[in-house]
């Protein structure tokens, strides 16, 4: 008896180290989390703030319930070893600031403060589906102002695959990559303003 007993704790033991490796393989929250305030911090930095103006800020973080002990037989015990640790891995951290994306953060600041933003309420520019930008109507630019804007553009799509890269290595995670982009890319276009441009799955132009 006492062996089929530790055989089926084995067996649940097995399941439940096999879900928290599922759970904590892309923390996709708290990814979304960290997004949304890097990007809130790029694109807040080109509006023009009035004394009415008032800024969001994200809601405290959510604090994780206690585990506690009930008093099961000490074979049962095991598992408060391993229950709490599955409950902790539902909202992990990711870690997104770094010496490399704070550098990263202030040159795209310096894009959006430079004009980038202008030409994303021009419309000749607009946010890829796939986390970066591009120019979306070139007849909006003048002659003159063309290579220039080309340019802007392509530093700045440097930048954004370079910080996609960094967060993914910075979490010890550099399959994690192309997961940070897409969550980047669905927060770009979230956090879009009213009349900008973005690509939609299908990679056609959508304006917001």
């Amino acid at each position: 008896m006492r062996k089929l007993v530790y055989g089926l704790l084995t067996t649940l033991l097995v399941a439940l180290v096999g879900c928290v490796t599922i759970n904590v393989y892309f923390p996709e929250a708290a990814a979304e989390k960290a997004a949304d305030q890097f990007i809130g911090t790029v694109l807040d930095s080109a509006r023009v703030v009035t004394p009415a103006d008032s800024s969001k800020t994200n809601p405290p973080a959510a604090t994780k319930p206690a585990s506690s002990k009930d008093g099961r037989p000490a074979a049962m015990l095991l598992l408060d070893l391993v229950i709490p640790a599955a409950y902790a891995a539902d909202t992990p951290d990711i870690r997104i600031q770094t010496s490399t994306t704070e550098s990263i953060r202030q040159r795209m600041q310096g894009r959006m403060q430079g004009g980038l933003s202008a030409l994303l309420d021009s419309g000749a520019v607009g946010f890829t589906r796939d986390g970066l930008v591009a120019v979306r109507d070139p007849s909006k630019l003048p002659l003159n102002q063309r290579a220039e804007v080309n340019a802007t553009v392509a530093d700045e799509n440097r930048d954004r695959s370079a910080l996609y890269r960094e967060v993914a290595n910075a979490n010890n995670h550099p399959e994690w990559e192309a997961q940070i982009r897409a969550t980047f890319a669905k927060g770009w276009i979230e956090h879009a303003r009213a009349g900008w441009y973005y690509q939609n799955p299908a990679g056609a132009w959508t304006q917001k």
